[in-house]
């Protein structure tokens, strides 16, 4: 059975750190793979607000997700607190590719617990259609040279 691998780039956006809470427990007491996308989630949200946006005012425009992908590697438990370091990949001039590194750093050892892909496009939601990217965003996510 083939696999999904997904492999960073290198163009690193930023770095937060979220606790994994009761409610992302499931009954195999360890982190839910439902619990895992709402925490991708909440990590992009943090960056588009540390950048003074919202995923509903980015520029004056929307984005909303057109896929997702994630590789787990490894359980986290409730109280540990996750690593998460956000990258940009592919632009398009509708939209981008996001990838999410997901660890647990403990006695001096870092462990992966999984990476992740979500793809976004920018949406006018008043005329349900996609739209361009705004210049100003696609300028963040490409790396300095």
């Amino acid at each position: 059975m083939a696999r999904i691998k997904i492999d960073l780039p290198a163009n690193s956006l930023t770095k937060l750190t979220l606790a994994v809470r009761i409610t992302d427990i499931n009954y195999g007491n360890h982190l839910g793979n439902d619990a895992l996308v709402g925490l991708l989630h909440e990590a992009r949200v943090q960056w588009l607000t540390k950048l003074g946006y919202s995923e509903l005012n980015i520029e004056g425009k929307s984005i909303i997700m057109s896929d997702l992908a994630v590789q787990y590697k490894n359980e986290a438990f409730y109280g540990q607190s996750l690593n998460i370091e956000l990258f940009s990949g592919e632009t398009s001039s509708a939209g981008f590719e996001l990838f999410y590194e997901i660890s647990v750093t403990e006695e001096n050892e870092t462990k992966t617990i999984a990476r992740a892909k979500t793809g976004l496009v920018f949406f006018d939601y008043a005329e349900r259609k996609i739209t361009a990217m705004p210049e100003a965003f696609a300028k963040i996510l490409t790396p300095v040279s």
